[in-house]
């Protein structure tokens, strides 16, 4: 009788063990799940982090620095026009900036040249400030003998030749003049027309449509 209560208390026992091992084991289980979750948690917020990172510093390195007139005003690609339900072309005199715009949007921005914005009695080099359309004329070169000055890349905006998009100066045999180059998105130097840098300028002439709005400010 006694050996039965005895084989009976060892069998509990041993039950209770077993019990205890299995609950144990699922404690520690589920603490994992909830490290490892937890981990990935953190994982996967560091990368969103390092992502908005890269966002920050690609939005603070788009402007090519120090300017070039040899080069693109960005460091990235051109907008694909047909991808645009608005485009427009916004110039500012003041910042020296010319934006390429989808509507309100900013898509891309180039460094440029333009005359003062604002004819005065001593100054015709003046850029005419209103609203204009880009215009059937343009060509790859032209030399204005009673400036001195040429250009590659023509497009003109306004009273068809007269006014235009262009690069930046160059002399009667195309060579561009390094002095006036160099003035690129620094301050005001032309005769009223809107310089830009070599890849813009061209840009321009290969892709803006007869038509497209261009504001002067």
């Amino acid at each position: 009788m006694k050996r039965n209560i005895i084989i009976v208390i060892l069998i509990g026992a041993i039950l209770l063990l077993v019990g205890w091992k299995l609950s144990n084991q699922t404690f520690i289980n589920n603490s994992t799940k909830k490290v490892t979750t937890q981990t990935k948690v953190k994982k996967s917020a560091k990368n969103e982090e390092k992502k908005e990172k890269k966002k920050k510093v690609v939005k603070k390195t788009v402007m090519r620095q120090p300017i070039d007139w040899r080069k693109s005003s960005e460091t990235v690609a051109y907008p694909n026009l047909n991808e645009l339900k608005n485009f427009w072309i916004l110039v500012s005199t003041k910042k020296q900036r010319v934006y390429l715009k989808d509507g309100s949007k900013t898509v891309y921005t180039m460094y440029t040249s333009t005359g003062s914005g604002e004819k005065t009695e001593t100054d015709d080099n003046s850029t005419p400030l209103g609203t204009y359309q880009v215009q059937e004329e343009k060509g790859d070169f032209f030399y204005n003998a009673a400036s001195g000055e040429g250009a590659h890349y023509w497009v003109s905006w306004k009273d068809h030749g007269i006014y235009l998009f262009h690069s930046v100066p160059t002399d009667k045999n195309g060579n561009y003049i390094i002095s006036e180059a160099q003035k690129l998105g620094k301050h005001a130097a032309s005769h009223g027309c809107v310089r830009l840098s070599v890849p813009d300028a061209k840009w321009m002439y290969e892709n803006l449509k007869v038509g497209t709005k261009v504001v002067i400010e």
